[in-house]
């Protein structure tokens, strides 16, 4: 009997451990659809609304406990400092456990915590509850960001890590505007209590998405860019192809499988002195260093603007707690939506085109943000301030999407998790840093606006590290695909 001939645009690809091959189009954006990102986004946005609350009511809060600014940024500081503490071993747990039910634990025990900032009845025990929800906060990111690796393709995959960022960062102007908003109709207790309850059903909607094989979207990826026959036999396990599937005239991928050495991250090592040896090996990514410093300075920034902005408004121009939370909050709404768009589909569309372009379009579109951020310090009207707000915000998001997928590019896939733990990790410390020393340079200086200015040259010395590393970018790219780094 003929055997009927290989459709190279079609193959069956060996997607979920246990369960049989999925049928995947060469080219396709979603090879198993949006739903994965769809709920890691919600995770994102859910997680940012709840810690930009405390912003948004940040003014009766202090109020009611009685503290200066300086111990209100400490709140921020002192819950990423712990986060940083956990994320280094949550990364590596995203590289060997399920990474599905992490995300869902850490939503589930967040939403749990949320409920104990509302019953705060002391800036102590106000203080002692963010530090715990800045610690479970932040820990689902390297599971998530993980995933998000392995389910897309890197064609697409400034879109996917896009969604989520554009998720997250929609969190903080709309955590902003709720906050103020529940404070002045009822009280600030009231949005913590509220919150609570997306974040137990996104925790359930979070065990729905399947955990994928590691490393199935670096193979498409692969695929994607080469179809011939050739690259197919190499991508199959060793000791022969996998047997076709009944029926069926597509090519079947069932993706090599992964050898101890490479699945379970630093396996023969001890404890502490084996992470600290991933670590290392991770940090000599050059591309991976000017990523995580570029983001780290630009979370910096960003942190210390939404912490602070409301108070801003309603000191420099006399609006109440809402309207502060909502003219601030709606421009940084506007600008990271649109930044996020226009930035992932310029990312993807350049990506394979144009060398290091993620890197690139990312480092530029930082220092056209942070050009903006001067012009939002500088100006005086109130229209005008507002205007350059939201652009900065629409060149930070772009940043934004691109280097987030540029830092998944290259990272080999079974040291993913633990490489945007240290990604998340510093920017973290970067972004908790900025409502601080925002905080402090307040108290001494007597005004916010001043207060801002501490964050522009940290700006521009971060866009400056980004696109200096561009070069690089393409090698590191296929150096994270290569065989000593990928399943064969």
């Amino acid at each position: 009997m003929a055997v009927p001939a290989v459709d190279e645009q079609v193959r069956e690809i060996a997607a979920y451990p246990g369960r049989p091959p999925v049928r995947v189009t060469r080219g396709r954006a979603a090879p198993f659809g949006w739903w994965p990102a769809v709920c890691i986004a919600l995770v994102a946005l859910v997680d940012r609304i709840e810690y930009n609350l405390l912003a948004g009511a940040l003014p009766a809060i202090q109020r009611e406990f009685g503290f200066d600014d300086g111990a209100a940024g400490a709140i921020a500081t002192a819950g990423a400092i712990a986060a940083v503490l956990l994320l280094l071993p949550a990364g590596r747990l995203a590289d060997t456990g399920r990474r599905t039910w992490t995300v869902a634990a850490v939503v589930a025990v967040w939403a749990l915590l949320t409920l104990g900032t509302g019953l705060a009845g002391s800036y102590a025990m106000l203080f002692g509850v963010r530090v715990l929800l800045g610690a479970a906060g932040q820990l689902y990111n390297p599971p998530s960001s993980s995933l998000l690796g392995d389910l897309y393709p890197g064609p697409s995959r400034a879109r996917a890590y896009g969604l989520e960022r554009a998720a997250y960062f929609a969190g903080l102007p709309i955590g902003v505007i709720a906050g103020g908003a529940l404070a002045k109709a009822y009280d600030w207790r009231t949005g913590f209590f509220l919150v609570a309850i997306p974040g137990a059903v996104i925790a359930v909607l979070m065990l729905t998405v399947r955990e994928p094989v590691r490393g199935v979207g670096d193979r498409l990826s692969a695929w994607y860019a080469d179809p011939a026959p050739e690259t197919a036999a190499a991508s199959q396990p060793a000791g022969g192809a996998a047997p076709p599937v009944a029926g069926s005239a597509v090519a079947v991928d069932t993706g090599p499988a992964i050898p101890a050495e490479v699945a379970v991250p630093g396996k023969g090592a001890a404890g502490l002195a084996g992470l600290a040896a991933q670590v290392r090996e991770l940090w000599g990514i050059r591309t991976l260093r000017s990523v995580v410093s570029g983001l780290s300075i630009l979370f910096f920034g960003l942190g210390g603007l939404f912490f602070w902005m409301p108070s801003f408004y309603q000191r420099e121009f006399g609006l109440d707690e809402a309207a502060s939370a909502a003219v601030g909050g709606g421009a940084g709404l506007v600008g990271i939506l649109a930044g996020i768009g226009l930035g992932s589909w310029l990312g993807d569309r350049g990506h394979g085109r144009r060398p290091g372009w993620r890197v690139r379009l990312g480092g530029w579109s930082l220092l056209f943000g942070t050009v903006a951020l001067a012009g939002a310090v500088a100006v005086g009207p109130f229209v005008p301030q507002v205007v350059c707000f939201g652009l900065a915000n629409v060149g930070f998001a772009g940043a934004i999407a691109n280097l987030t997928a540029a830092n998944a590019d290259v990272v080999a896939a079974s040291r993913r998790g633990l490489g945007f733990a240290v990604l998340q990790s510093v920017i973290t410390l970067g972004g908790a840093l900025g409502p601080w020393l925002i905080g402090e340079a307040s108290d001494a200086t007597g005004s916010l606006r001043l207060a801002y200015a501490v964050v522009i040259a940290p700006l521009v010395i971060g866009s400056l590290i980004v696109l200096r590393a561009w070069r690089g970018y393409d090698a590191d790219a296929a150096a994270a695909l290569s065989p000593r780094d990928t399943p064969s």
